[in-house]
């Protein structure tokens, strides 16, 4: 049977294309709000950080309605670090539509993402957005995404993809270029004439496959999925399989029953073949389960999730400031937290080390891993958290196998050799270099993932914040060899205080700080970078011997140079591997693991 009153589908493309403000005006096309409803930008992006930062964390689901058709769209993230989401959410749907940017064109995540939906034999609309752009080149566009689909071997079917022209800023879609700018119909006509109606049989023995996890702090555990056979109701007596696991046969009830509307939760007492509902009241759900009757438990293929490349030690913080600022310090909390991080984000994984202090915590990049620390920190946590390191892999030769990245890099073409010196010098291959409209240069690197560990802050600077850097994950390949991650020292201070004008005024003539005049430091913590590549000990709470002829009031003559403010990222790329970044509610401090400068000089010799 097919359900022709439903259409599923995921909205797929690289970061910055359009795809979360796309979804915003389907919602105001469809009467989701009110006319005189103010509705924030990105309704979608309902996390804080994915507010601040522009970008999709977490795929979202919701639902509207054109000509009585319920239409269940998946906005999905266009990040690298957040491929993981998008390889699972393809499964609950019956095609995609793939958004470029029509100055952009296709880029690397779009090359991703448009594999893995034509892996799975799904049918695309491509959807040429922000044609408004006053450099828009839609029609050179066409030539690239039709180049792309051949390069994925695509079908002759998927080959023959309906082109929508779209500004989803300015509200409006179109099927020609030189068709009338009005609204967003000849999308919502597109999906329902070409997305292919779910099938299945609703008579048939149960099976939802559940693809993403949610969690609420009142109903615990809810799984998300779609219904490829039979019909579910509110009460109803199932099994839980799972693909990977054939041993795993666990039966459960079902709890509550939802489906989606616009971007509301509704109740439902029962649903059928083609929704996508969720289910809550069961405990120990995870995305790959499939719920299925008792009488015939048979579990759909499921592709496993990348693995991570990528870990770092979350632990207690032990520095002489140590619980001033966080409610939540101890290793419990820490531990309880990370662990039902869990719950939500599979390409997650946390492990016990031999000390109940230290917890290795491994994701897919920098940016997931740099996500889940703020998230934390917004929370109340308090800890610590060493340096990103990648994680091996030996083969059957017991050869050391490394991650690979491919990075595409568009910059001018007068900062080009700049960037090659500083990627080859991290051990990058130039794959490919070729001209792109508006005197940039497109170079193509396949660079080890600790290559580019701590280099993106420097790629900004040096091309004075006009390059864009793409990365995608590329396999394992052997190893490079060894890697120097920062050619600058630290400057430490010397004791614990407060830090003072005076002390400060000497300090600046030796690199560039972080700290600024009345702020908490102790021994061993980072408070500035030596452009030398030692470390040096300095002192900042020097305070000025006062005579008769010396009065404090003197201090007021001497000119800081102004501290420099370092984010998160900054913090996270700048930190080596004998330091470790403090994180708090309120601050950020980078401290040497070792805090005695005896003690540290002895294990530097041991090295």
């Amino acid at each position: 049977m097919k359900r022709e009153d439903v259409r599923n589908v995921a909205i797929i493309a690289h970061v910055d294309h359009g795809k979360t403000t796309l979804v915003d005006e389907l919602l105001k096309s469809s009467g989701v709000f009110r006319a005189n409803q103010e509705v924030v930008e990105r309704v979608m992006d309902s996390n804080d950080i994915e507010r601040e930062r522009g970008i999709t964390i977490l795929s979202k689901n919701t639902a509207v309605f054109y000509n009585d058709i319920r239409i269940n769209i998946i906005d999905t993230p266009g990040h690298a670090d957040f491929g993981g989401e998008v390889e699972r959410v393809l499964k609950m749907v019956n095609g995609v539509i793939l958004v470029v940017d029509a100055y952009e064109g296709p880029m690397p995540q779009t090359k991703f993402v448009l594999k893995k939906a034509l892996e799975l034999d799904l049918p695309a609309i491509v959807c040429i957005n922000k044609i408004d752009r006053p450099e828009a080149r839609p029609e050179e566009v066409i030539d690239e995404v039709l180049e792309l689909f051949m390069d994925l071997d695509a079908s002759d079917e998927q080959l023959d993809c309906p082109f929508v022209f779209a500004s989803a800023r300015a509200g409006f879609a179109k099927k020609n270029l030189e068709d009338p700018e009005e609204d967003m119909r000849p999308l919502f006509e597109t999906i329902v004439d070409y997305i292919p109606a779910p099938e299945g049989d609703p008579q048939a023995d149960t099976q939802i496959l559940i693809s993403t996890i949610d969690y609420n702090e009142y109903v615990g555990r809810i799984g998300i999925g779609k219904i490829d056979n039979g019909t579910v109701h509110v009460n109803q007596e199932c099994v839980i399989v799972n693909h990977h696991d054939p041993d795993k046969l666990r039966r459960v009830k079902l709890g509550k029953l939802y489906q989606f509307d616009g971007l509301n939760r509704v109740e439902v007492a029962e649903a059928t073949v083609g929704d996508i509902v969720a289910v809550s009241g069961i405990t120990d759900l995870h995305i790959g389960d499939t719920i299925c009757s008792p009488e015939n438990p048979q579990s759909i293929p499921f592709q496993k999730i990348s693995e991570p490349t990528i870990a770092m030690n979350f632990m207690v913080n032990d520095s002489p400031l140590a619980g001033q600022e966080g409610k939540f310090v101890t290793s419990r909390h820490i531990r309880e937290r990370l662990f039902k991080e869990l719950n939500t984000d599979v390409s997650l994984r946390v492990e016990e080390t031999d000390s109940p202090d230290c917890f290795k915590v491994s994701g897919r990049g920098e940016l997931h891993l740099s996500v889940l620390i703020e998230n934390m920190r917004r929370e109340g946590y308090e800890f610590a958290v060493s340096k990103a390191e990648v994680l091996y892999k030996y083969n059957e030769r017991n050869q050391k196998q490394e991650p690979m990245e491919l990075a595409y890099i568009d910059v001018p073409e007068e900062f080009t050799g700049n960037v090659i010196q500083k990627l080859t010098s991290r051990k990058g291959e130039l794959q490919g270099m070729s001209p792109v409209s508006g005197g940039y240069t497109r170079l193509e690197f396949a660079i080890p993932s600790r290559g580019l560990i701590g280099y993106r802050g420097e790629f900004l600077t040096d091309t004075k914040g006009n390059g864009i850097m793409n990365t995608i994950f590329d396999g394992y390949a052997p190893y490079k060899g060894d890697l120097n991650y920062r050619k600058t020292g630290s400057l430490i201070a010397y004791e614990s205080g407060e830090t003072i004008t005076y002390g400060l005024f000497n300090a600046q003539e030796r690199g560039l700080l972080f700290v600024g005049p009345g702020e908490k430091v102790y021994g061993g913590m980072v408070i500035g970078q030596n452009p030398k590549a030692e470390d040096i000990e300095v002192n900042v709470c020097k305070t000025k011997k006062l005579t008769n002829t010396r009065s404090s009031s003197a201090d007021e003559a001497l000119k800081l140079v102004p501290k420099k403010e370092m984010s998160l990222e900054q913090c996270l790329e700048f930190i080596d591997t004998d330091e470790l970044l403090e994180v708090t509610p309120k601050s950020l401090r980078i401290r040497k693991k070792i805090l005695d400068p005896t003690l540290r000089k002895r294990a530097s010799f041991k090295k």
